[in-house]
This record gives structure tokens, sequence and C-alpha cells, in this order.
């Protein structure tokens, strides 16, 4: 099974899958509202509002994994990130992304390396991972700021590909 067929649910619900994404890149996101790092939404923001255009879709998963950092609803999560951050991109349902609950997309996508060669569990909120339209995975840490030059020339490469 490809990344892209995958079954996912939105944060209202609705079955989705990266399918709907096909022929863009997508940067997924564990994503949190009461984390140390909450503010990289507004750069995953203008992320999506620099490049939706061309080419990416920025996906937001909630976690709450990570220090009970999203304890939120569905709802209580769409306000806050609509409400605080402007947020415009999509967001998945409430998802596990490490453990024996880990959802299938994130078992795939923790096998991916980061920069330093090491793959494995996702280490906090806001680890990021690039999906190249053709399936190809690059992984950025949680400390990455999304507007980052490593992360901008990874979005940029795949966009002028």
């Amino acid at each position: 099974m490809s990344l892209f067929d995958i079954p996912l649910h939105t944060l209202t619900g609705e079955p989705t899958s990266l399918a709907d994404h096909r022929g863009k890149a997508v940067l997924v996101v564990n994503v949190a509202s009461r984390c140390g790092l909450t503010p990289q939404y507004e750069g995953l923001e203008r992320l999506q509002k620099t490049y939706g255009d061309r080419g990416l879709t920025v996906l937001g998963v909630p976690c709450n994994q990570f220090a009970g950092q999203e304890p939120g609803n569905a709802e209580e999560i769409g306000e806050f990130c609509s409400a605080t951050y402007g947020v415009t991109f999509p967001l998945l349902e409430k998802t596990e992304v490490n453990g024996e609950g880990r959802h299938p997309l994130y078992a795939e996508l923790t096998k991916t390396a980061d920069a330093a060669g090491e793959a494995g569990d996702v280490q906090w909120n806001f680890e990021k991972f690039l999906i190249s339209p053709q399936g190809e995975v690059t992984r950025f840490r949680p400390r990455t700021e999304p507007e980052s030059a490593e992360v901008v020339a990874a979005i940029e490469g795949l966009l002028a590909a």
C-alpha cells in the first residue's frame, strides 16, 4: 500500500487520503495546541499561503501523545487553530503517531530517516514529513522551523521539479 492509499479522516470525521493531494507536495505535521512549539502554526500557515497555489498542501495531524498537549476534541481543536492562528490548511482527526496505536500513515512515515540518518518514533509535536508528488519522504525534526532554509529549499525543490 502506498502512502497515497492509506485511509485517513478529516478533523470533522470525513474520509480522505493523501490521494486527494496526488500531484502535490504535502507537508504532514503532528500538531498540538498547548506546546512550546505551537507558534509554528504561524509558519505552517505562511507556507500554505505562499506555496499552496504552486502545489503544496500543509496537513496538520493533531496528536495528544506528548505530555497531553492536545487535549481538546475536534471542535475545540478546529476553533483554536482558526481563531488563534488563522489556519486554513486541512487538519486530520486526532491521531497516535507512536506506539501500539500508531496510525498506519505514521507507521510508514517513521521509516524515513532524518538528516542525521535516524528513523523511528516521532520525537515530539511538530515533527514534519515532506512528501513529494511521487511519494518520497523527507523528514524534519520538531525544532526545525517550518520556514527554515532547509524546509523551504526542500519545498521549492519539489515544486520546481
